[in-house]
């Protein structure tokens, strides 16, 4: 295939005054800014090979893949499981009957939110038969979310999520009993956080949406995020609910530990999407989209198209296969060897192995080559799967996401059947189920209500009950039985989690806790040909997604591209879009921390 620029679709390309910024990859949109992960990656001359070896199969490396074969180069994916990593949905083995589909599991439901750019626009570039493509025919909006809590006197309360949710599910939201729990849940709210409490935590988000990009990666990424809220002191609604619960439901991240540049910023985002007023999201409140899913599982609708979409355009993939050790020799990647004994030769090496496998490939002659790697070791990850319970009662409720507040183990979930436009009985299973309740447990580390242990030190049984008990505790608050033991027909968790012989997790999550920028990698290193993508790498998004994996996986193509010195075009990088009315207070806020000065608000 041709190097050809006009071989590539896309949606969109590079957008305004702000094309400056993406090629650089700044972390947001703001003019002459530069940040650490915007260093262009220059051109050495030095090789024209179209070889390249992406050593792991997940979201960043199916998104390098594609990128690179689009311009014309030779791609191997090598994957030791499967396919579509931690997005990745599967067969519960065992359930198929009467010539349906098995029952539908999944390391934790898909939640696409208004602020994701790269994921939806990787998906319109994927055909399907028949016409159309993944996102135009399975990525839809969810109009309404639950939020419950887990405590006595707040009831569970559905809300639209845009105004045309609020218009299509109207008989539910205007009901009496959600009515009254909504009442009964905000009086409630009111009283146990003040008014100037919920004052005080707007101004800390503010203090992040007018601060300097030099502010945020000087000072607040070295803060966690309950330490940036002033949590202590508070209320005990407050600690739980604001400065708690809202970060592990929206981002699943500990608020102790977290950084607040990374909290802060990506809470900005889901709410600068969610206004509509930046026309790069594709979300509003009027019309939806700040919150979306897939309308069937993940594999279906996403990851089985896109494969065969990369094999058609030329990626050859080796499976069961998995890399063992990179050979170093004279500052550049010789050859990388295999677990099996084999051994690869190619131009170009890309990394997409999750933190937990690439650490241990970190040898101190790879490190040598570039000292700046040995800061992956000292970054950290955490737990976060899902469960699904398939049920004999089809959900009364509306489609969409349920935010558990406060339950121990940080639940948020979903039902399926409608979403997906689906007859469960009749499509999945052995018939007798019509819905699947499909939850993350975000938390392995807090006791629970039932065992008093936390998920760590459970056995399987043990989690799905008391999962079921968490979640039936905020959510049947209300005085309604919303959920119901007698209807559960079966359960799956996350195949990931084994007890051999002791708990283990084979896709545990990076995570972003205070002052970890600065140890992890770009995607281009001082190895002029390996590169490293994965949601541990410096991106725009900068949070451990399928969004920052999938621009990570852009980066890599984009170092690639330039140290082969090929014409081919670019792939797009998105930056972080904020409200062009912000720019004075955050040009003012650079001068102020220039001069050592705090923050105008940070009062």
């Amino acid at each position: 295939m041709d190097d050809n620029p006009g071989d590539v679709t896309r949606r969109s390309v590079l957008k305004g005054a702000a094309a400056a910024a993406v090629l650089a990859g700044t972390a947001v949109a703001m003019p002459n800014v530069a940040v650490p992960s915007a260093q262009a990656v220059p051109r050495s001359g030095r090789a024209r090979g179209r070889d390249v070896a992406v050593f792991g199969g997940g979201m960043s490396g199916l998104a390098t893949a594609h990128e690179l074969i689009e311009r014309g180069f030779r791609v191997t994916v090598y994957e030791p499981a499967y396919l579509g990593g931690k997005a990745r949905s599967h067969d519960v083995p065992g359930t198929a009957r009467g010539g349906r589909r098995a029952l539908p599991g999944e390391h934790g439901f898909r939640f696409f939110p208004g602020c994701y750019q790269h994921v939806p626009e990787s998906m319109e570039r994927i055909p399907l038969a028949g016409g159309g493509n993944v996102k135009d025919r399975h990525l839809i909006n969810v109009e309404t979310a639950v939020v419950a809590f887990d405590e006595s006197g707040y009831a569970p309360t559905t809300a639209p999520a845009s105004i045309m949710g609020f218009v299509e599910h109207a008989p539910s939201i205007v009901a009496l009993d959600n009515l009254r729990n909504a009442f009964t849940t905000g009086l409630k709210f009111v009283v146990d956080i003040p008014p100037t409490e919920l004052a005080y935590f707007v101004t800390r988000e503010l203090v992040i949406a007018t601060s300097c990009t030099e502010r945020r990666l000087g000072q607040w990424e070295n803060q966690s995020w309950v330490q940036f809220v002033k949590a202590k002191g508070k209320s005990p609604a407050y600690q739980a609910y604001l400065a708690g619960a809202l970060t592990r439901a929206l981002v699943a991240a500990k608020s102790h530990t977290a950084s607040a540049r990374t909290i802060g910023q990506i809470g900005l985002a889901l709410a600068t999407s969610a206004t509509g007023l930046v026309g790069q999201y594709d979300a509003g409140l009027v019309q939806g989209g700040v919150d979306r899913i897939l309308n069937a599982p993940t594999n279906h609708a996403w990851i089985d198209p896109w494969v065969a979409y990369l094999r058609r355009r030329g990626v050859s993939f080796v499976m069961d296969e998995g890399v063992a050790a990179f050979d170093v020799s004279g500052g550049r990647v010789t050859g990388a060897r295999l677990q099996s004994g084999g051994n690869v030769d190619a131009d170009w090496y890309v990394s997409a192995i999750p933190l937990d496998r690439l650490k241990p490939l970190l040898t101190p002659t790879l490190v040598a080559a570039d000292p700046s790697l040995a800061g992956i070791r000292r970054l950290q990850d955490d737990w976060m799967v899902g469960i699904q319970y398939f049920l004999s009662r089809p959900s009364d409720l509306p489609p969409g996401h349920i935010a558990a507040m406060g339950t121990p183990w940080a639940l948020t979930g979903l039902y399926q059947a409608k979403p997906w436009g689906v007859d469960f009985a009749t499509t999945y299973g052995d018939g007798q189920t019509r819905d699947c309740l499909s939850i993350d447990i975000s938390d392995w580390e807090k006791p629970g209500i039932l065992y008093g242990k936390p998920a760590r030190q459970c056995t399987k049984q043990q989690i799905a009950r008391e999962v079921w008990a968490q979640m039936g505790r905020a959510m049947n608050a209300g005085g309604k039985r919303i959920l119901r033991s007698e209807d559960i027909v079966t359960w799956s968790l996350d195949p990931g989690i084994t007890w051999n012989p002791t708990i283990a997790n084979a896709t545990p999550l990076m995570v972003n806790t205070a002052g970890s920028y600065r140890h992890r990698p770009t995607a281009h290193t001082r190895i002029p040909n390996f590169f490293i993508a994965g949601d541990h790498v410096r991106t725009n998004i900068d949070l451990a997604t399928m969004e920052g994996a999938n621009e990570s996986g852009r980066r890599v193509a984009n170092a690639v591209l330039a140290a082969a010195d090929s014409p081919a075009r670019p792939a797009t990088v998105h930056p972080l879009w904020e409200l062009p009315l912000l720019d004075p207070f955050k040009a003012e806020d650079r001068k102020r921390y220039r001069a050592g000065l705090p923050h105008f608000l940070d009062v």
